[in-house]
C-alpha cells in the first residue's frame, strides 16, 4: 500500500534529517523534524526564504500543543472545535522546537493536523514536523501536486506518492494570534 510506504520512507528520511514533500490538511509542504536545526535550515534554503519569517509547525494533538508550548488558554480548544477551516494559532512560547524555527520574539505557529496521513506520520515520527508550502517564497502557493514547481520537487529528499493525483483545489490555513480568549486573525 502507498500510503504505509510513504509513511515508513518519510520517517526514516526525517530521522536523518532530511526534507519531504507531502500532502497535508491544506496545501501540499515541505517538511522535516521540527527539532533538527540543520533540517530547518535545508527548508530555508529552499524555499529561499530568509530565516527571520517563521515556519508552520503540524502536529497531531491537543497535547503535543500543552507539551510544546507554555502557558497555553485551554479555551483555544474549543474554539478550534468550531471552525471549519484548519487553523493555525501563534503561541507565545514555543518549547522543544529547534532555535531557527522559532521566530524572534520566541512565538511559534502551529496547527493540530486533522489529515489523517499527517497524524499518522507525526504520531509514528514522534515529533512535530515543518510544514510550509511547496514553492520558493515569494512565489504563488500551489493548490494541488501537478503546479508544484520541478526545483521544489528535485529540491527534496523524499516525494510522497500517495495523494499525488488528488485535483481536489486545496488553501492554506488561517492563522490567528489568540488575544485574552479572543482570535486575531492574521490570514483568514
Amino acid at each position: 500500500m502507498v500510503f504505509e510506504a510513504d509513511i515508513k520512507k518519510c520517517i526514516e528520511v526525517l530521522q536523518s534529517g532530511g526534507t519531504i514533500l507531502y500532502p497535508t490538511d491544506t496545501v501540499w509542504g515541505i517538511g522535516c523534524d521540527a527539532t533538527n536545526p540543520e533540517a530547518v535550515s535545508k527548508v530555508y534554503a529552499l524555499k529561499k526564504r530568509d530565516d527571520s519569517k517563521a515556519l508552520i509547525v503540524l502536529v497531531a494533538s491537543e497535547r503535543d500543543i500543552l507539551h510544546h508550548t507554555a502557558s497555553v488558554d485551554l479555551g483555544l480548544f474549543d474554539y478550534l472545535d468550531t471552525v471549519s477551516k484548519p487553523t493555525t494559532v501563534i503561541y507565545e512560547h514555543g518549547l522543544g522546537f529547534a532555535d531557527n524555527l522559532l521566530a524572534e520574539d520566541g512565538s511559534i505557529a502551529i496547527r493540530i493536523c486533522k489529515d489523517e496521513f499527517c497524524r499518522a506520520l507525526i504520531k509514528r515520527f514522534g515529533k512535530p514536523i515543518v510544514s510550509t508550502s511547496a514553492n520558493i517564497s515569494g512565489e504563488p502557493t500551489p493548490s494541488q501536486f501537478a503546479a508544484i514547481n520541478e526545483p521544489i520537487k528535485n529540491g527534496v529528499d523524499y516525494v510522497v506518492q500517495y495523494r499525488q493525483d488528488d485535483n481536489s483545489p486545496a488553501q492554506p490555513s488561517s492563522i490567528i494570534r489568540w488575544n485574552d480568549g479572543t482570535p486575531e486573525i492574521i490570514r483568514k
